[in-house]
Formats: C-alpha cells, sequence, structure tokens
C-alpha cells in the first residue's frame, strides 16, 4: 500500500515549525497529546481518543530538520523540514501500511488508511494555522 504523504509550506521560520513537530507541548496544540521527547529510541504515548493510547519510539532527531517516530506497531510517521527564510517547507510521510493486515485497534489497513488521508489533509493545514498564528 501507499505511503500517505503530505507537502506544505508554512508562512513561519523553521525554528518555530520545528517547536510545534519536536517538542511534546507543539505536537499536543494540533495533534495529539503525548509525552514525547525528541531523544532517539525514547519511548512515549499518543492519546489517540476514542482509539485509547498509543506506545510511540522516536527513531530519528535532527533539529530543526527531520523527526521521525514509529507509531504502534505498524506504522512510521516522518517529518521533514526545509527552511527557505521566514517559511518552512515541510514534507510529512506516513508509512507502514500492508494490506491484509489489521491495526492495533482491529481495522484493517485498506479500511483506515484512506480516512488517515485524509485527516492528514486536516491536520496539516491545523499545523500550517497553528504555527502562521501570530503570537
Amino acid at each position: 500500500m501507499n505511503d500517505i504523504r503530505k507537502e506544505v509550506v508554512i508562512e513561519a521560520p523553521i525554528e518555530k515549525v520545528w517547536q510545534l513537530i519536536g517538542t511534546a507541548e507543539g505536537l499536543s496544540a494540533w495533534f495529539m497529546p503525548n509525552d514525547m521527547k525528541p531523544v532517539e529510541g525514547e519511548s512515549f504515548e499518543l492519546q489517540a481518543g476514542p482509539w485509547g493510547t498509543s506506545v510511540c519510539r522516536v527513531t530519528r532527531v535532527k533539529e530543526p530538520h527531520a523527526l521521525a517516530f514509529d507509531w504502534g506497531k505498524d506504522w512510521h510517521l516522518s517529518f521533514e523540514l526545509e527552511g527557505r527564510g521566514e517559511q518552512t517547507h515541510l514534507t510529512f510521510i506516513h508509512g507502514g501500511w500492508q494490506e491484509g493486515v489489521a491495526t492495533e485497534f482491529g481495522e484493517p489497513h485498506d479500511v483506515v488508511q484512506p480516512r488517515m488521508d485524509g485527516g492528514w489533509t486536516g491536520l496539516v493545514q491545523k499545523l500550517k494555522q497553528v504555527a502562521e498564528a501570530v503570537e
């Protein structure tokens, strides 16, 4: 199955966008409550609302350019940031989709993937809005 891939240009400097991706507080502002520490190999939990708690593990940190983590038993999320002056180009990838495999919540990947694709469209726009908000 194809990865979910989203790209967006955010009208904010890379350091500001990094704070929304590379910290627990930042991720909570637009994604899900969590206790992530940006340290490779560290485990953390995402509070996934009605689906409960998911255990994750940080797999890559290259501040302020990249963060990646494993989400649950199947998925891998990566955020790549490229600073362009006062703008940041974000490439987001949600991989690990497998035909005929069920998520840890019991739903088939081929059912969840299209729903998550739409969800990520909205979440990436929410990240953009939060990052572009005047403080």
